[in-house]
């Protein structure tokens, strides 16, 4: 995985130190920055929380395990791939580890170093050739309650590692000489050192010699280191007077070095550690480059604090949708009120000229009823003057009928042999025009009708006016 950045704690009894490393080219680049704060306090948010963008800008939370927590050691097996190194640590398992293999978590470092068998070991069997490449490997063991406790410390700060790491691995960086590399330190608020066996170009052992807080102080460092030389000679990897190293800080190299003098009476080479800036810087490296088989992270820990932080995304995206539906309802409610007060002005304005608009309507529907009937007088006006214009002598009009303001109706006598004329004024009537326009509709109308009667024949017939208005 390639991660966007990393952050590196210690926890240690006098305050918290944060670094935090950015990623550029795959690689973290060096001089991150750096938080420090109050033991227990939470740490801040915005360094150590993961949000949306981790997503595509992973972060890596690394913690360092406090040094008194841990066990080291040090084996050498064949080389192989990780999952054989793995099947071959666990089946050694039970004998490298102080505590029950049930109440433990373990993880292993590769060095990267290959040496040939062990100068001075026995064979395994007489077919084992004693230039078999062999690797070197630190087991690093921790108990399981000591863990859970730290991890709890962690979360109650708001910090969820993604991975456990042991300073001392990148400590040992400096241990490149064979000799005896010791790595003062306070542990449980007792004075103690690591001390790394090296010979033959590998690392051989590694131990821890405390010292007491009070009693002769020098005398018990020699008791304890003589011991490690018996044992590295037992073991067959020491065969010489070691070259001893001290690697401390300046403030602590003079009480070290007095002690050593007057415990060893041999000379010690002075060596600066690593400042932790740098150190973390190479935790951040080493742990972002590497993909462990086992962790000293316990798996149920891991699974939770990743649902956790899937969790907090659906509940950050359901918060944010609240807020946003929210701000939507706002809106709505806001133009709402804009649309319901623009609405009332027209309402109030309507309701201002409503009484001038119905005067106004009703003078228009006063003045249409008087223009129809004006143009109803004029229309039969019209049809009284074609139909004298029309009617023959011989034919006599008892009734003319203007019936609303559309049909013309005519009735009377004739006699019966001038029935014919009373067709002729029939069609000249229908096809007589006025102003150049048809006066009655060709389609419209009802043709003569006629019945006679002794010497005399009764007649009518209609003719509808060319006019699209109907009269009132």
């Amino acid at each position: 995985m390639r991660w966007n950045s990393c952050n590196v704690l210690q926890v240690a009894p006098g305050a918290n130190r944060l670094w935090q490393f950015d990623a550029k080219g795959g690689a973290f680049v060096p001089g991150g920055r750096e938080v420090a704060g109050a033991p227990g306090q939470p740490l801040p948010a915005k360094y150590v929380a993961k949000s949306w963008t981790s997503l595509w800008q992973p972060k890596l939370n690394i913690a360092w395990l406090p040094p008194e927590n841990v066990f080291l050691r040090v084996v050498e097996l064949p080389k192989s791939s990780p999952e054989e190194t793995l099947s071959m640590i666990e089946f050694q398992l039970e004998k490298l580890s102080p505590i029950p293999v049930t109440q433990i978590v373990w993880t292993f470092q590769i060095l990267p170093e290959s040496v040939a068998a062990t100068p001075g070991r026995a064979p395994q069997g007489d077919e084992v050739a004693a230039s078999v490449p062999m690797q070197t490997i630190i087991v690093v063991i921790a108990s399981r309650a000591e863990v859970e406790e730290f991890l709890g410390k962690l979360e109650a700060q708001g910090y969820l590692a993604d991975r456990l790491e042991v300073q001392l691995l990148d400590l040992l960086q400096s241990a490149n000489k064979d000799g005896a590399w010791i790595y003062p330190m306070t542990t449980n608020n007792q004075t103690a050192a690591l001390v790394a066996w090296r010979t033959g170009g590998a690392l051989r052992s590694l131990s821890f010699v405390v010292l007491p807080q009070n009693g002769d102080r020098a005398q018990s460092l020699k008791e304890q280191l003589a011991q490690l030389v018996w044992a590295g000679e037992l073991e067959g990897w020491l065969t010489s007077q070691p070259q001893w190293y001290l690697v401390a800080e300046p403030a602590v190299a003079g009480e070290w070095e007095n002690l050593f003098r007057q415990a060893l009476n041999e000379p010690v080479q002075m060596a600066v550690p690593l400042p932790p800036k740098e150190l973390a810087a190479c935790t951040a490296l080493r742990a972002a480059g590497t993909i462990p088989p086992v962790s000293l992270l316990p798996a149920e820990f891991s699974s939770r604090y990743h649902e956790q932080f899937f969790d907090r995304l659906w509940l950050h995206g359901l918060y944010a949708a609240g807020i946003l539906y929210t701000i939507c309802v706002i809106i709505y409610f806001c133009a709402t009120y804009f649309v319901s007060t623009q609405t009332q002005k027209v309402e109030q304005q309507a309701a201002a000229v409503s009484g001038s608009y119905t005067n106004a309507m009703q003078l228009k529907a006063r003045y249409d009823v008087l223009k129809e009937r004006e143009d109803l007088k004029f229309a039969a006006l019209d049809c009284w003057k074609l139909v004298a214009d029309q009617m023959p002598a011989e034919i006599s009009l008892q009734r003319l009928s203007f019936a609303g303001g559309r049909r013309l109706s005519l009735n009377g006598t004739v006699s019966p042999d001038e029935v014919t004329n009373l067709f002729y004024f029939y069609n000249n009537l229908h096809k007589s025009q006025l102003n150049g326009q048809p006066m009655f509709d060709s389609a419209g109308g009802q043709p003569p009708v006629y019945r006679q009667s002794g010497n005399q024949v009764t007649w009518n017939f209609a003719l509808d006016l060319q006019r699209g208005e109907e009269a009132p």
